[in-house]
C-alpha cells in the first residue's frame, strides 16, 4: 500500500468491556445450541429412528453449513456492521433450536439444524470484530483467547446441564426450555450493543456492485491471509474431529472404556483448551514471534501423541497417554486461533470480516475432511481405528506444507508494514490500525 493512514486505537475500558461482554455472550448460547446435539445422540436415534450414519449427517451438515457461510459472514460484517449480523445470528441459531425441539421428522431436523448452524457460523466472526473495534491492540490476543474460552464453557454447559436435563423432562420440554436463553441473550443485544466507540468510526467502505468480488480477491492475495487459512486448517480439527464425533467410539470400541471414563477424557479436552487459551493469548500478546514456534509446535505435539497411541504396542493404550493424548489436543483450539493474527496485519480494517472468514474455514474444511475419511476408513478395513485415524497425518501433512511455503512472504509483507503499525498483534481478531 502506498500512503500511511493510522487509525486511532480504541480506548478499552469498562464500557468497551460491557459491550464485548454482550456478545461474548450471544456465542455463548450459540455453542451451547451448536453442541447440545453431542450430548443428546441416543436420544435423537430414537426420536427419529435413524442409525448411527444418519445421525452422523447431524454433524457433518453443520460443519459444512458453518464452513460455507464463514465468506459470507466476512462479507456481511464488512458491509453491515457487528451488529445487524449478531442479531441477526442469534435470531436463526434460536429459531434453529426450537425448530429442532418440535421437529418430527429427520428431515425436519437436518433443516432446523442447518438454520442453526447459519446461525451460529455468524457469531464468532461478529465477535472477532468488536473485541478489536473496543479494545486497543495490545488487548487482542487475550479477548480473542478469552472469547473462545467462552465458547469452550459453552460445551462444558451442554455436557454438565443439558444432559441431566434432558434425560430428566424429556426431549422437547429440554431443547425448546434452552431455546430461552437465545431470547435472553437478544435483548441487551438489540438494546445495548454498539458497533464501535463514539469517535472510532471504521473508514468509509467502497460501494459498488463489484464489492464481494473485491473484497475476497484482496484478502486472499495477501500471503497472510492464506497462511492464516492453514494455521487454522492444520490445528484446529485434531481436537474437533475428537470431540465432535470419533472420540467417545474410538475410547469405547477401540480402547475398551467405560463410558463414563471416555466422557470425562473428553471433558479433560474441553478444560485443557479453556486453561492454554489464557496461556497462549498472554504469550503471544507479549512476544509477536511466538505465533509461529506455537503453532508448528502444537502440530508436532499433536502428531507425536496420536502416533504413539496408535503405534502403542498392546491392544489398548495405558490411561496415562490416553490422558496426555487429551491434555494435547486441547492446545489445538488455542493454537487455531492464531491463524487470525497471520490474517489480521495484512488487511485493513475495512476488509477484517472478509479475511477472518477466510481463516475460519480452514479448520471446518480440515474438520469435514477427517470425519469422512475416518467413517470411510472405519467401513473399509471393519472398524481398524489406527487405520482410520492415520488420516489425521495425511491432514495434518498437507497442512503443514502450505504453511512453511506461505510463512517467508507473509513474514515479509508484515515487516513492510510495520513500520506504521502498532508494535503489539491481535492473535484471532483484526486490529483497528493499517499501515
Amino acid at each position: 500500500m502506498s500512503g500511511a493512514v493510522v487509525f486511532k486505537d480504541p480506548p478499552g475500558g469498562r464500557k468497551a468491556v460491557a459491550v464485548w461482554s454482550i456478545g461474548v455472550a450471544v456465542y455463548f448460547v450459540a455453542v451451547i445450541f451448536r453442541t447440545s446435539l453431542g450430548v443428546a445422540g441416543l436420544e435423537a436415534a430414537d426420536r427419529f429412528h435413524v442409525n448411527a450414519s444418519a445421525l452422523s449427517t447431524f454433524s457433518i451438515l453443520q460443519l459444512l453449513v458453518y464452513a460455507g457461510m464463514q465468506v459470507p459472514v466476512g462479507l456481511m460484517v464488512d458491509r453491515l456492521g457487528t451488529k445487524k449480523v449478531l442479531t441477526l445470528g442469534a435470531v436463526l441459531f434460536t429459531a434453529g433450536q426450537v425448530g429442532f425441539a418440535l421437529s418430527p421428522t429427520y428431515g425436519m431436523a437436518l433443516a432446523a439444524r442447518a438454520l442453526l448452524g447459519c446461525g451460529d457460523a455468524m457469531t464468532f466472526i461478529s465477535v472477532l470484530r468488536l473485541g478489536t473495534r473496543w479494545f486497543p491492540a495490545r488487548r487482542g490476543p487475550l479477548t480473542a483467547q478469552l472469547a473462545g474460552l467462552v465458547g469452550m464453557a459453552g460445551n462444558l454447559v451442554s455436557t454438565l446441564v443439558l444432559a441431566p436435563v434432558l434425560h430428566g423432562v424429556g426431549w422437547v420440554p429440554a431443547f425448546a426450555g434452552s431455546a430461552a436463553a437465545g431470547v435472553l441473550v437478544l435483548i441487551p443485544l438489540v438494546l445495548f450493543l454498539k458497533d464501535h466507540p463514539e469517535g472510532h468510526e471504521p473508514p468509509a467502505r467502497a460501494g459498488g456492485g463489484g464489492f464481494v468480488r473485491r473484497q475476497i480477491r484482496e484478502s486472499w492475495q495477501q500471503p497472510g491471509t492464506r497462511l492464516g487459512l492453514w494455521v487454522h486448517f492444520t490445528t484446529q480439527f485434531p481436537a474437533m474431529v475428537f470431540l465432535l464425533l470419533w472420540g467417545m467410539p474410538f475410547l469405547v470400541e477401540d480402547q475398551g472404556l467405560a463410558r463414563t471414563t471416555a466422557a470425562g477424557l473428553l471433558t479433560l479436552v474441553v478444560a485443557s483448551n479453556m486453561a492454554f487459551g489464557l496461556v497462549y493469548g498472554q504469550l503471544i500478546g507479549r512476544r509477536q514471534s511466538a505465533r509461529i514456534p506455537l503453532a508448528l509446535g502444537t502440530i508436532g505435539l499433536t502428531a507425536l501423541l496420536w502416533a504413539s497411541t496408535l503405534a502403542y504396542p498392546g491392544p489398548q493404550a495405558p490411561m496415562w497417554l490416553l490422558v496426555t493424548l487429551c491434555v494435547v489436543l486441547g492446545t489445538c483450539g488455542p493454537a487455531s486461533m492464531i491463524g487470525f493474527d497471520f490474517a489480521r496485519p495484512a488487511n485493513p480494517p475495512e476488509r477484517q470480516g472478509t479475511a477472518s472468514g477466510i481463516t475460519n474455514m480452514g479448520g471446518f474444511l480440515a474438520s469435514m475432511t477427517t470425519l469422512l475419511a475416518i467413517g470411510l476408513l472405519l467401513d473399509a478395513t471393519g472398524d481398524d481405528y489406527r487405520i482410520a485415524f492415520s488420516s489425521v497425518f495425511v491432514v495434518e501433512l498437507l497442512g503443514l506444507t502450505q504453511i512453511l511455503r506461505l510463512r517467508p512472504s507473509a513474514l515479509r509483507a508484515e515487516r513492510v508494514h510495520r513500520p506504521t503499525a502498532p508494535s503489539h498483534h491481535c492473535a484471532d481478531s483484526p486490529s483497528p490500525t493499517r499501515a
